[in-house]
């Protein structure tokens, strides 16, 4: 399926030079002088190789037409990841590579969305904003007010996030999954 490359997103699995990419960052350059751009940071699947692209901002990419199932994440073993079909019960494996982006939100029992493509397991996909629990972040300072100034914290998956300083530890937070910033308190 051909799509403008400005439509395309984190976690996109890409058709470039006859092999299948896993998109990792985008970034829409527009330099001073010349052409707008968008330039992606993306990994082969095959290979495990990464590599920066840029492409014009008209052009069209290839989008690989994925299959989604519903899965529940189940645990971790390791490097290993289980995950199980909600229709089948069918189980499968995948490894931490393929889950680089998920990770940092990945909580066990968790509802997420498994891309295959020919069966193949390629891509998870999480819900836009996943409720975590802040485990550790700093004390508020009296007098500071809610303003634009946040604190580091840490949620329960280990992930850092910047917190606004009336936040304490064991608030429950809405979570961006897509740049994994604070969003709201669940």
């Amino acid at each position: 399926m051909q799509i403008n490359v400005t439509s395309v997103r984190v976690g996109n699995i890409l058709e470039v030079d006859s092999g299948l990419w896993r998109v990792m960052k985008t970034n829409h350059v527009t330099p001073g002088k010349g052409v707008a751009c968008m330039q992606l940071e993306m990994r082969n699947i095959e290979t495990g190789n990464k590599t920066n692209k840029r492409f014009n901002s008209t052009e069209r990419v290839e989008r690989v037409v994925l299959s989604q199932r519903d899965m529940q994440y189940l645990y971790a073993d390791g490097d290993d990841y289980h995950f199980m079909d909600m229709e089948t019960y069918d189980q499968i494996t995948l490894d931490a590579d393929m889950l680089e982006n998920a990770l940092p939100y990945l909580l066990p029992e968790m509802m997420v969305q498994v891309e295959f493509h020919e069966e193949r397991p390629l891509n998870v996909k999480l819900p836009q904003t996943v409720i975590l629990e802040v485990v550790e972040c700093d004390a508020a300072i009296k007098g500071q007010t809610a303003t634009s100034s946040y604190k580091p914290g840490r949620l329960e998956t280990g992930a850092a996030i910047m917190v606004p300083p009336y936040l304490e530890s064991g608030t429950r937070v809405k979570v961006n999954t897509d740049n994994g910033e604070f969003v709201e308190r669940a």
